[in-house]
């Protein structure tokens, strides 16, 4: 339970830094990632938030 707690709070953070409710809306990043190989293919992604030294990136 308090993992979830956590998680929600982090986001929650994240989402106001997004919208730009505490000032200047922040721009988020995203990446994408298709491969092939022996094994077969895989998928791969994530968003990630920069201001300043501080950056949050959820995905792979």
């Amino acid at each position: 339970m308090r993992i979830l707690t956590a998680v929600l709070l982090i986001l929650a953070g994240v989402t106001l830094a997004g919208c730009g409710a505490d000032g200047e809306p922040i721009q988020p990043t995203m990446s994408a990632n298709i491969g092939v190989g022996t094994s077969g293919a895989y998928v791969g992604g994530g968003v990630g938030l920069q201001r300043g030294p501080l950056s949050v990136f959820l995905g792979r």
